[in-house]
């Protein structure tokens, strides 16, 4: 307020007027009472030269919201000045110049006020006389057809005729925003009347509307304040309608947030389990190279029992003179062997019996667990854990080999210390056999060097296998990208087609996660290969024991021809033989932690059968949400049919009550002659 009055007062400096004390008076009353928003200056005269000033001041005045420039008497001239002023004007909400007796020129600054304000919401005009003059009243209410921010307007007792009221009337038909409107003492008539109707038969925003003393039919008056009324109700209803379709609405963009982020959850999901199901895959393969090392370690221990074997052989031909003496020895040791080999081959068959019906229930657990699995469809998330405890049991099995092998690797350093021993003993009788051995270990490295081979060879398909695979998973991690942006894009669309988005989204996840089953099985398929190498692998394993079962046979014949030669060759034996039952324990350790394994793949299929079940009733329950608010929302575009349907027959009601008054009146006949 302060700024104002210093503008003011610059402003009479600059036009060489004093200023009023009666507006001075006024602001300093204002700062007083904290009225910052507020200037009175009724019944107080303005001259032309302070209409100027104020106009010019308004213009740019930014402070005052309602200003009161009731019965100050205003000439044309000022009154133009000061209207000019509001035009520019971008904070004034109330205008009030009741009783400055405002003409033809006043009507016209009033029309440019509202063609040009975009801030005005009430003007007072009562106690003038706009509609004394035709031309300028027209201008008037062409700048309330243009305005669209006025909200209450009064003209009471301007002297607007039947002529003015229905200029007005067309005015209100192209307004959408008055809401109040006060002519009352004024001379309207029966004509204005009419034309008042028929523009609240176009204007739906008019809620009150005022007419007394205008010398309207009573009838007339209820089919206006029933229009009225009518659209007051509309109104409500559509602000009722408004805010439910708001309130819907958020509801609707909420769950459709919650759907894109469980979607985006899935999908991040999906690609966790590839990635875990590549990094098994690759596991599995080192397993496998792994487990053909050790083969190839064990068949290099086997190459070397074999050449002692032959070192014993012919140690035989040198002690077969001393074998006759012993005969009686070798005859008791043989009835031993005998029993101990009767009690060893009655063991060794109860075993394989037993292993092969644990194989045959274990093959057929695994054929349902695999009809099982190609019924389902969402066992992704327990594979992959599936696949983690197996590469955690891989692991353990890695730990084991190692120690296995750390310890093959002691005895047999233990049993070349032996051997050394042995030489030193029999250098003379070698030095006869080293051309056959020479030979002997020729064709031996031969068939290593092809045994080699062959294994190069299936290392490299297992290569070309993972490279396979890698490409594949890269394939599918593509198709998903694209699927993902596909989705992204129909979620954008229009309101109307919530339903066919989300049965297109339903469609899409379900051939993903078909593609994704398929990935799974082929995943599956190729397990079962590893596990038919693996088979193959322990079938060989079976092979070389069954070697080196008869090497033990062997090593006992000789052991009973050399038992009675020397106590120390056969308790090296008896070692030897200690070592082979040791590493079959070990397999046989081996084949219980595989059963143990198999245990637990069933534990976690019966999870992921749980687990499928339980996200299968969670989209249940939000596909019956989205269908119960999908019924609301036609519920309400029931009832807003419902009531246009009322508006329409109210409007014909009015319509055929308005007709037959006109026909029943003594003017109905001049009319229709018309």
């Amino acid at each position: 307020m302060d700024d104002f009055k210093r503008i003011y007062l610059c402003l009479c400096k600059e036009a060489g007027i004093e200023p009023q004390e009666c507006i001075l008076k006024q602001l300093h009353d204002g700062c007083n009472e904290n009225l910052r928003k507020r200037l009175d200056l009724s019944t107080q005269s303005l001259s032309v030269d302070t209409c100027a000033v104020l106009g010019k001041v308004f213009a740019n005045d930014i402070v005052f919201t309602e200003i009161l420039l009731c019965d100050c008497m205003l000439s044309e001239e000022g009154a133009k000045l000061l209207l000019y002023g509001f035009c520019a004007n971008t904070t004034i909400q109330t205008l009030d110049m009741k009783g400055n007796n405002l003409r033809a020129a006043g009507a016209e600054a009033l029309g440019k006020l509202l063609r040009h304000n975009k801030s005005l919401k009430n003007l007072i005009l009562e106690w003038n006389a706009l509609g004394m003059w035709e031309e300028g009243f027209c201008v008037f209410c062409e700048g309330v057809r243009t305005n669209k921010c006025l909200k209450r307007l009064d003209l009471r007792n301007n002297q607007i005729n039947h002529q003015g009221v229905g200029e007005l009337a067309l005015a209100l038909k192209h307004n959408d925003v008055l809401e109040e409107l006060d002519l009352r003492w004024n001379n309207v008539g029966l004509l204005g009347g009419r034309a008042l109707l028929c523009a609240l038969q176009q204007n739906k925003t008019l809620m009150r509307l005022e007419l007394a003393g205008n010398n309207i039919p009573s009838d007339l008056l209820k089919a206006i304040e029933q229009a009225v009324s009518h659209n007051s109700d509309c109104q409500t209803t559509l602000r009722e309608s408004r805010s439910r379709s708001k309130i819907l609405s958020n509801e609707i963009h909420c769950l459709k947030v919650e759907k894109n982020k469980q979607f985006l959850n899935m999908m991040g999901v999906i690609d966790q389990q590839k990635e875990e199901l590549t990094r098994s895959s690759r596991n599995a393969a080192m397993q496998v190279g792994q487990l053909q090392e050790a083969l190839t370690e064990k068949s290099s221990i086997i190459n070397s029992l074999r050449a002692k074997v032959q070192m014993t052989d012919a140690a035989l031909t040198l002690s077969e003179q001393k074998s006759n003496n012993l005969k009686e020895l070798f005859e008791k040791t043989k009835l031993e062997n005998l029993a101990l080999k009767e009690r060893h081959s009655k063991e060794l068959k109860k075993e394989q019996e037993e292993a092969c019906n644990r194989e045959a229930k274990l093959a057929r657990e695994l054929n349902a667990a695999n009809g099982k699995n190609m019924e389902l469809k969402n066992k992704m998330d327990e594979l992959e854990r599936r696949c983690k405890v197996q590469h955690d049991q891989i692991c353990h099995l890695k730990q084991e080999l190692a120690s296995v092998t750390a310890e093959m690797k002691q005895r047999i350093v233990q049993t070349e210390e032996r051997l050394e021993v042995e030489k030193k003993r029999f250098k003379q009788l070698l030095d006869d056999s080293e051309v056959l051995r020479k030979k002997e270990v020729e064709h031996m490295n031969l068939q290593m060097r092809e045994s080699e081979h062959c294994l190069q060879d299936r290392i490299q398909k297992l290569e070309n296998i993972r490279i396979q695979l890698e490409t594949e998973l890269s394939h599918l991690k593509a198709s998903v990208v694209t699927h993902r942006a596909l989705a992204e894009e129909e979620l954008i669309k229009m309101r109307n087609q919530i339903r066919m988005e989300e049965q297109e989204l339903l469609a899409n996840l379900e051939e993903k996660l078909h593609l994704v089953s398929q990935s799974r099985d082929e995943c599956q398929n190729r397990c079962t290969m590893q596990k038919q190498t693996i088979n193959d692998l322990q079938a060989k394993n079976n092979k070389f024991t069954f070697e080196v079962e008869g090497l033990k046979r062997r090593i006992e014949e000789l052991t009973q021809e050399l038992s009675g030669k020397d106590q120390e060759k056969v308790a090296e034996v008896n070692i030897v033989r200690v070592e082979l039952q040791e590493q079959i324990g070990h397999l046989q350790a081996e084949r219980i932690a595989q059963e143990g394994l198999k245990e637990k793949i069933s534990a976690l299929e019966r999870q992921l059968k749980v687990q499928s079940s339980n996200h299968r009733d969670a989209m249940l329950d939000k596909e019956s949400e989205i269908s119960s608010l999908l019924e609301k929302v036609r519920l309400k575009e029931n009832e807003i049919v419902r009531m246009k349907e009322d508006e329409a027959q109210r409007a014909s009601f009015l319509h055929n009550a308005i007709i037959s008054y006109v026909h029943s009146s003594p003017y109905g006949g001049q009319c229709t002659k018309k």
